[in-house]
């Protein structure tokens, strides 16, 4: 069999397994605290959330673009530079789960199974998909101007 066609049959079975994960594709992420507690109300909470992303960034994992940390949920556009999308995600949750564990004195899950994933196309604009992602608290009503929540970011500023 020649490598492309086993390149084709290794991606197929991905697929049939729900998700492919692409180098230098950019990903919307959503993943949900266990429960929807909102853990994140309390933004020391949060910031440890953050720790990990940007630890995935200096590992060379993941490119963030853009995030919000809300209080029950997490939003995240983010280029994948290596790994695949289970494996990153899988990281970013076991990690923060440890450190706000931890910081929590308590033990146990703190996330939902799983995660929602978009592989945005070449035809979507990155920045529109970023503006909807840190606007989410605007939307939630728990802030009047974007400036006045904590736990968000994107790299165009």
């Amino acid at each position: 069999m020649s490598e492309a066609i086993s390149q084709i049959h290794k991606h197929t079975r991905d697929l049939r397994k729900g998700r492919f994960s692409e180098h230098g594709r950019t990903y919307m992420i959503t993943t949900v605290v266990q429960d929807r507690r909102p853990i994140f109300a309390d933004w020391q909470i949060g910031r440890l959330l953050v720790a990990e992303l940007q630890a995935s960034e200096k590992i060379g994992l993941a490119q963030s673009l853009a995030w919000v940390v809300m209080p029950d949920h997490l939003h995240w556009l983010v280029t994948l530079q290596s790994g695949d999308l289970p494996t990153l995600i899988r990281r970013v949750k076991g990690h923060s789960a440890i450190s706000i564990n931890r910081a929590l004195g308590s033990r146990g899950q703190i996330w939902q199974k799983g995660f929602h994933d978009h592989a945005l196309r070449k035809d979507e604009d990155v920045q529109t998909v970023a503006r909807y992602i840190v606007a989410n608290p605007l939307r939630a009503g728990l802030v009047e101007q974007i400036g006045d929540y904590p736990l968000w970011n994107a790299v165009w500023l």
